[in-house]
């Protein structure tokens, strides 16, 4: 005989297995008892231009529901984003110019591709339903009051401590919940600091005459520093565009303390016992471009890696950058900002850091501007994955 279907409280326990909270209890089985897809939501703010694997953790869960037949609900918070959300923040987020938001928001809808199933998601734009008239506003803030607001972790303890809260800041919860409204969510994902916003969705669909969804919030990935939240503010993240070689060699970079977490929700798996932590960091770096590229560009990683900081060797690969040069003199960080695609301001910041190297030997501190025969020819360093040979062109 074959093997039966997992039964719908199967299918439940699995979704959430790894989650940080599923719920009401119970809730997600009875849902999936209905026999019908679910539209499963998450909403994204694309305040950020990348998507690193921080947020990966929350899309692999999508994943899962897509795997199983369930149609995924990509909410773009286009409108939000003009707002911000002030979850985990001390301080309002600063506002984001309508075209870079616009720019932000296909960058990351085609960057949640790489974990996502193109042809299972639906993709919403938040104004479609947020640029509304006055009265259906009223009509929304009707449904929560200053008091359950405030309850908010981050805003209580803002307002404790007599720190500014701006009413836009306040009404961004009701819009997040007005956005299960209007796509009639039934599971709502996200981050476990969104765990009020979407508790409180559930409260704006009752109000609406809906039935409510279920919440589900995922562990926060670590940075690569191993404490904070991966985040790109803190520079402790990896994108999932970046170069096989950025994202090996920051993987590496882990602390020891962090590699459950990492292969917990990044693979889905433990590391083998069998390993070293220094080994068991290696093979995570493989498995995490394997999972955004393919073996043959781990293994390559893995060689440029051992080439470079193991051997201490320039790689074989290095890209040229054409750079022009007044009256034979160059100037480091206009040099630096070209060659690797940094602000000036970052380039000067490197050079007093000590973290830019010629032919593998540091500058000072306080280099700005060299001779060009000093670089012509030569190979330029940033940090530790960055390279390029320079090649003067003469004024």
């Amino acid at each position: 005989m074959g093997q039966s279907s997992p039964t719908p409280g199967q299918n439940a326990a699995w979704l959430a297995r790894n989650t940080v909270d599923c719920l009401p209890e119970g809730e997600l089985e009875r849902k999936l008892a209905a026999g019908r897809p679910l539209r499963v939501k998450l909403g994204i703010d694309p305040t950020a231009a990348d998507i690193h694997f921080g947020f990966t953790v929350v899309l692999s869960k999508l994943r899962e529901f897509q795997d199983l037949g369930h149609t995924v609900v990509l909410i773009i918070g286009d409108y939000t984003a003009r707002v911000g959300d002030p979850s985990g923040r001390s301080t309002s987020r600063p506002v984001l110019e309508p075209a870079e938001i616009d720019a932000n928001a296909m960058t990351f809808q085609e960057q949640a591709f790489t974990v996502l199933d193109r042809e299972r998601v639906e993709v919403r734009y938040n104004r479609e339903w947020l640029d509304m008239p006055a009265a259906d506003l009223f009509a929304l803030m009707r449904t929560a009051t200053v008091a359950q607001i405030l309850e908010r972790d981050d805003f209580a303890k803002r307002y404790a401590a007599g720190e500014p809260i701006s009413m836009l800041e306040l009404l961004y919860p009701l819009l997040q919940g007005y956005d299960s409204v209007a796509v009639r969510a039934d599971v709502e994902l996200g981050g476990a600091d969104q765990k009020f916003n979407l508790l409180l969705g559930r409260d704006i669909q009752r109000a609406y005459g809906q039935g409510e969804q279920v919440i589900m919030t995922m562990p926060l990935l670590t940075g690569t520093d191993g404490t904070r939240k991966m985040s790109k503010s803190e520079n402790n993240y990896i994108g999932v565009t970046e170069s096989p070689d950025q994202i090996y060699g920051k993987t590496l970079s882990i602390p020891d303390a962090s590699l459950l977490d990492w292969y917990s929700l990044l693979l889905g798996t433990e590391p083998d016992q069998t390993l070293s932590p220094r080994n068991a960091k290696r093979a995570l770096a493989r498995a995490l471009v394997e999972r955004f590229y393919n073996p043959a560009a781990a293994v390559a990683a893995e060689q440029r890696f051992d080439q470079v900081h193991v051997r201490r060797e320039l790689p074989d690969d290095v890209p040229e950058v054409h750079f022009e040069s007044a009256n034979g003199v160059v100037h480091l960080p206009l040099l630096l900002a070209q060659a690797f695609g940094v602000s000036t301001s970052e380039a000067r910041r490197s050079l007093a850091q000590g973290g830019v190297r010629i032919d593998g030997e540091q500058l000072p501190d306080d280099a700005l501007d060299v001779p060009g025969e000093h670089v012509d020819g030569k190979v330029l360093q940033l940090g530790k994955r960055r390279f390029a040979r320079v090649r003067l062109v003469w004024e």
